[in-house]
């Protein structure tokens, strides 16, 4: 029977949970002051996370398995969560009291740019802010997803150690240079930066499947709580005059360990309660926080509240978004993908 890694699971809640954190401070601070100057970061980290899981989940299951059934497993996975996420969009944008009446559309259009969000494909931008999955923003790292592992059931499943080492020297120059041109890795979420966001997907994920081939893991005292603590550290620190240099160093440097140690980690009793809940937590309060976060940016915007009227509201925020998460994960995402694997894959490939 395989190990499993509850940590890893823990971790990704971890960096859920600090994804709509930074995202709640953005709409409140200017990028110079943000407070959680490194949050974008948590991209970087799911897709390293998303690498070695996703190679401990299928390496060694290609002897029975195609690669249509590998792709309809994960398209079970993903895929329930995205059409949810981007109906509450269209829902949250069309009923939204606060946005820019200039950029009305139709209710017909809506319905159109939402079929299209669908597919997980850019769509035609609702907002005018450039954004390349506007019903949801962070749907664009989902595409980068997707693209990982149709690389990696195409070709990624058959490279080498030694050929996935090439393949991290290639893609991890090309970030290095993106990072320090742009000295700032936060890209790849727009219309204007696309070119940026399978350089940011391409390095962390081949190496965190990397990561797992190779199998050298690290065995820490308390590793979830003092992990948790460190991507802590690393998404509040600072923006500062090398700032690609340590966006890129956390990638390629730190996230590694902090991968390494969270898989060699043990963990039991309450803390592994907690890793599992976040886990399950994290996959859908990522996607389903944003489209609320765009009304409340938009009422930040119009209404200019105090910073006595705006703290209860952010707080009541985020717990409904733990709360709303819960509930999505258990009353649809679950039955949803259940069903979906009956039906799209055989028991054996499962």
């Amino acid at each position: 029977m395989k190990p499993h890694y509850p940590i890893l699971d823990g971790l990704r809640g971890t960096a859920a949970i600090l994804v709509v954190i930074f995202h709640i401070l953005e709409v409140n601070f200017p990028p110079e002051t943000h407070p959680m100057n490194h949050g974008y970061l948590a991209v970087d980290f799911f897709y390293l996370l998303s690498g070695f899981v996703v190679g401990y989940a299928y390496d060694d299951r290609w002897g029975s398995m195609s690669v249509g059934q590998f792709l309809k497993i994960r398209f079970a996975r993903l895929h329930p969560m995205v059409i949810f996420s981007i109906t509450v969009g269209a829902i949250a944008f069309w009923f939204d009291p606060y946005h820019d009446s200039s950029f009305n559309m139709s209710l017909m259009k809506l319905i159109g740019v939402m079929l299209i969000g669908y597919t997980i494909l850019p769509h035609p931008d609702v907002r005018g802010w450039g954004e390349t999955h506007s019903l949801n923003g962070p749907c664009w790292s989902l595409l980068q997803e997707y693209i990982a592992n149709i690389i990696y059931a195409l070709i990624g499943r058959k490279l080498s150690k030694a050929a996935l080492f090439v393949v991290l020297i290639i893609t991890g120059a090309a970030l290095i240079i993106m990072a320090l041109k742009q000295n700032y890795m936060g890209l790849g979420w727009s219309c204007e930066t696309l070119w940026a966001a399978p350089i940011r997907m391409l390095f962390p994920f081949f190496a965190g499947l990397l990561l797992f081939r190779i199998g050298k893991l690290i065995n820490i005292p308390m590793a979830y709580p003092l992990l948790s603590l460190l991507l802590i550290v690393v998404f509040f620190m600072p923006r500062f005059q090398y700032n690609g240099l340590y966006d890129v160093a956390c990638v390629i440097l730190l996230f590694p360990l902090v991968v390494a140690a969270g898989a060699g980690g043990q963990v039991s009793g309450t803390w592994a309660k907690v890793c599992k809940f976040a886990g399950e937590l994290s996959y859908p309060l990522y996607l389903i926080h944003y489209p609320f976060i765009y009304i409340y940016g938009y009422w930040i915007s119009v209404k200019k509240p105090t910073v006595e009227q705006n703290v209860p509201i952010a707080i009541g925020l985020f717990v409904f978004f733990i709360v709303f998460a819960l509930a999505t994960l258990k009353l649809y995402d679950e039955p949803v993908r259940k069903w979906l694997r009956q039906k799209l894959v055989p028991a054996r490939a499962v």
